[in-house]
């Protein structure tokens, strides 16, 4: 089941679109061969031909989380071409035994699986939550003349573009900040000591040089630094909170903010209130021919497609999740399911897990009301269609566009790029 939030993942939409048999264990370093500078083929083990519906997913056995650099859950370990040269981007090196599908599902570890994932690259802020109790410590910290402070309003945030190319988030010391009494947000510290806020505003202040613009963090996650991106993702996930949350669910009482913007206390009855995250699955299905199956939803444009995705319901396990929601949207079957990484997407409070899935059915039938239209892709169909523009790729930021990458084997086309 996916909520209007998540129906912007696909592209993400997780960006993209937000959203078993036996899972497949996460590569761990040591499985891991190291990335080489020319492109290798990482390989999932085949998954049994079934043609049983969904059932139950296994939890994934115990394996160090693979991290941005590392491809998920190889079987095997990547092959090279004779007199060591990598493989092809596109060569089958596996081989087969008796029984096993005709191709089994590979993931490229070039330049597309090292590269970060929007909005989820290390910052180099310590979010230092043990001080968001204490008032002195804080006030100390407002009043530092190192401490530097942006104001939020309607998802949006002050950018600069600066001579030399690069996009800053615009930021002033606190004594030249708006006033505000009690939306005044602590975010963190960096390596330097020096502090950042965010304040809620219900508009951005105007700049004498006229040189900013205000910009959502769709547009700005991909050209901030990672440490401008990570303080607006961090600012825009509790303005939306705030905003949406004003009110205690237990009594109905107005509750007021406390621990830096963390925290809503109820003064009624006492409870106190946390950021909500909403955790969403989204996730990249190869077939036995490692084909891609990307969907497009009802309002997205016309030729936007991207990776399934949805929210992960209660009592229900991830892994569950990315089965249950891929037959729900696309009716087909899923065994293998990998975890890949994940990303922040506070629009207005998802965590999105990333997944690659082995389909073990390929009849599509699509259900009409999130899902308008689904296709298996080839990687030589994708290519062409991006070429000639009947498909457009999933927006830059998401992660739908990484896990794409991985099985696609070189960077999407970007805004500007499509001939």
């Amino acid at each position: 089941m996916k909520p209007p939030a998540a129906r912007d993942s696909a592209a993400r939409d997780s960006a993209a679109v937000p959203e078993p048999g036996t899972a497949l264990k996460p590569a761990s370093v040591e499985e891991s061969a190291p990335v080489a500078e020319s492109a290798s083929v990482t390989e999932y083990a085949p998954a049994e031909e079934s043609g049983a519906p969904p059932g139950p997913t296994s939890p994934p056995e115990p394996a160090t989380a693979p991290g941005p650099t590392t491809a998920p859950g190889p079987a095997t370990a990547p092959e090279t071409a004779a007199g060591g040269a990598p493989a092809d981007d596109h060569a089958d090196t596996h081989t087969q035994t008796p029984g096993e599908l005709d191709a089994p599902v590979s993931i490229i570890s070039n330049e597309a699986a090292t590269r970060p994932i929007g909005l989820a690259a290390p910052s180099g802020i310590d979010r230092a939550a043990h001080h968001r109790l204490d008032e002195a410590w804080l006030a100390a910290a407002w009043s530092h003349p190192t401490t530097r402070v942006f104001v939020v309003s309607g998802g949006q945030a002050l950018v600069d573009d600066m001579p030399d190319g690069r996009t800053e988030l615009v930021m002033t010391p606190s004594f030249e900040a708006p006033l505000t009494e009690t939306h005044r947000y602590f975010l963190g510290r960096d390596a330097e000591g020096v502090s950042y806020f965010a304040l809620q505003k219900d508009a951005l202040p105007g700049r004498m040089d006229q040189s900013a613009r205000p910009a959502g963090l769709r547009e700005a996650g991909l050209l901030l630094s990672a440490r401008d991106a990570g303080l607006m993702a961090h600012a825009v996930a509790l303005e939306n909170w705030q905003r949406l949350h004003r009110f205690c669910s237990r009594c109905g009482e107005r509750t007021v903010i406390a621990a830096a913007g963390h925290i809503r206390r109820c003064p009624a009855c006492g409870a106190e209130h946390y950021p909500r995250t909403d955790p969403a699955v989204i996730m990249l299905v190869t077939d036995e021919q490692d084909r891609a199956l990307l969907g497009r939803q009802v309002h997205w444009p016309e030729g936007r497609f991207s990776t399934l995705a949805g929210f992960v319901e209660p009592g229900e396990s991830i892994e569950q999740s990315v089965v249950r929601e891929v037959y729900e949207e696309a009716g087909v079957t899923v065994g293998e399911v990998a975890y890949v990484a994940s990303q922040p997407w506070p629009f207005p409070s998802s965590l999105m897990l990333g997944f690659m899935a082995r389909a073990t059915s390929s009849e599509i039938n699509v259900d009409g009301d999130e899902i308008e239209e689904a296709r298996w892709f080839s990687r030589e169909e994708l290519a062409a269609a991006f070429e000639t523009g009947e498909v457009l790729p999933p927006y830059g930021i998401s992660i739908a566009s990484h896990l794409l990458e991985l099985w696609y084997g070189r960077p999407l086309p970007r805004p500007g790029s499509l001939g």
